[in-house]
């Protein structure tokens, strides 16, 4: 049999799987609420190995190890603030936001608990948050059917529109009908092929170089320099470009995709466990990223192995070391990476839409009619994504960055200040999301009006800072008592401690 047929029939079978899951969690999905959130009741390792299999897409499996193979360590920046920005997400931003969306009206969505948690009578801050969703997630759905078109082709030789067609229908089918659960539990599945792949395929490679002097030598003779995380001269440009890579760390808690899952697991309590079991994942998942990255130039360099792209140099060193089935498996891994993000982001998509702007004009629909509304509008978001994927008008890192940064600018100060601060207003969080999201399209076109270096630097940064800024101002000034707020507040704080909400509203 040839080694393509392996490699198509372990796909088919990971295809099988992710839709015998979905029909499974349809199974289990009832109402509006299970659809949307998994009726709150997801397992700590669920939870945990869901988010960081939405979160790292295929930048994981490829972007990350070929940036390594191509400039060594100096390219781990990323992954140093991904890691930091996580670890601050599940320690300060989970306990609370699972907590104060319960006490906040049991809001299911981001843009529902800032309406609860803020009072907004308007309900304008529910509707630009819905917008905001509906405008950077096209930019990230889209970026997710690329990629899936381009994995086809460079690995099988198939249409880009073929292979973008079969990643963008495979994964709307599971998701349709599996809702949030569904979702959840594919990833986790996908997130552990994805940590399997990351550590088996370096070892395997330093295992058949003949160990860690052997790697060494390897790199050697290469040439490469791959040990610093600095280069040889440190100029402005290159601290701008630390600075932005740290930053995408600062994104983490504006990404609905990935914060919704803390407001899924069943309590407070199972945060911890979660937390940990999240970043192991993501420590290990990153640690085997970047050595295959650096294993696989000395494997290039002593085996001949022919690189047409850096990103490919896991598939390509699975496909040398491994049979072909199992190597169908890794490559199975990586469309785990890409189809894992575009679910999870088609929920959450789903659910701004039907929730958060469907409701707003509605009155009372019945739960059946909110389950009908939410499968509809998957596969609507879903077929503009993949319009918009027919002709790509940016790489995928480059849709991915702006995307990142637009949540992380407009979402991440309001989902902070909500949790960390009982003064916001809704206008300082209104103010500020509109500031912060302008901001992000703002810089992004005078970086490629001007050229400016200044305007390098990335737009989450200015765009995080501004928002900032303006919600304080602006809730300072139209701040009023509002002892609902107060005991909410205090509420929350109470079931974040492991206290009974009682002991809080005794105080």
């Amino acid at each position: 049999m040839p080694d393509q047929t392996f490699q198509l029939l372990a796909i088919a079978l990971y295809f099988a799987a992710m839709i015998g899951i979905g029909v499974y969690a349809a199974r289990r999905t009832r109402s509006h609420a299970d659809y949307m959130l998994a009726g709150r009741d997801l397992k700590p390792a669920t939870a945990a190995l869901s988010a960081g299999a939405s979160d790292m897409s295929g930048w994981l499996m490829m972007g990350l190890p070929g940036a390594i193979f191509v400039s060594g360590l100096v390219e781990a920046w990323i992954a140093i603030g991904l890691l930091i920005g996580a670890y601050l997400n599940w320690r300060f931003i989970a306990p609370r936001l699972r907590a104060y969306t319960e006490v906040a009206g049991d809001a299911i969505t981001i843009p529902s608990f800032f309406e609860h948690r803020l009072r907004d009578r308007s309900r304008l801050l529910r509707i630009v948050s819905g917008v905001v969703i509906l405008v950077f997630f096209t930019f990230y759905v889209s970026s997710g059917m690329v990629a899936g078109g381009v994995f086809f082709e460079s690995s099988f030789g198939v249409d880009y529109l073929w292979g973008m067609l079969v990643v963008g229908s495979v994964t709307l089918l599971y998701t349709l009908i599996g809702g949030f659960l569904g979702a959840s539990l594919t990833d986790m599945v996908q997130g552990l092929m994805m940590l399997l792949a990351l550590i088996a395929i370096p070892v395997l490679a330093i295992a058949t170089l003949g160990g860690i002097g052997e790697v060494q030598a390897g790199i050697a003779e290469s040439g490469a320099e791959l040990t610093g995380l600095l280069p040889p001269e440190v100029t402005g440009t290159v601290v701008l470009g630390i600075v932005s890579s740290l930053a995408w760390g600062l994104g983490y808690v504006g990404q609905p995709h990935i914060i919704v899952r803390f407001m899924a697991v069943r309590d407070v309590a199972a945060i911890a466990p979660a937390r940990r079991i999240g970043m192991a994942w993501m420590l290990l998942s990153l640690l085997g990223a970047v050595v295959s990255g650096i294993v696989g130039v000395a494997y290039v360099q002593r085996s001949g192995l022919p690189i047409a792209d850096p990103e490919t140099i896991v598939l390509a060193m699975s496909q040398a070391l491994l049979h072909p089935f199992v190597a169908g498996l890794v490559l199975a891994a990586v469309l785990a990476a890409i189809m894992s993000t575009i679910s999870s982001q088609l929920i959450v998509t789903s659910s701004a839409l039907v929730e958060d702007l469907y409701q707003v004009f509605a009155k009372s629909p019945s739960q059946r009619t909110l389950v009908v509304l939410g499968r509809a509008c998957v596969l609507a978001v879903a077929l503009i994504a993949i319009l918009l994927a027919i002709s790509p008008s940016d790489t995928i890192l480059g849709l991915v960055g702006f995307a990142w940064a637009g949540f992380g600018a407009a979402f991440g100060p309001t989902v902070l200040l909500s949790l960390l601060w009982r003064r916001l207003t809704a206008w300082g969080a209104l103010a500020g999301m509109v500031v912060g999201a302008s901001t992000v399209f703002l810089w992004d076109g005078l970086e490629q009006w001007t050229g400016a270096p200044v305007f390098a630097l990335y737009e989450i940064v200015p765009g995080f800072a501004l928002n900032l800024l303006v919600a304080v101002v602006v809730s300072r000034l139209t701040a009023r008592p509002d002892a609902a707020i107060d005991e909410e507040f205090a509420r929350s704080e109470a079931l974040v401690a492991g206290r009974a909400p009682a002991d809080a509203e005794a105080r």
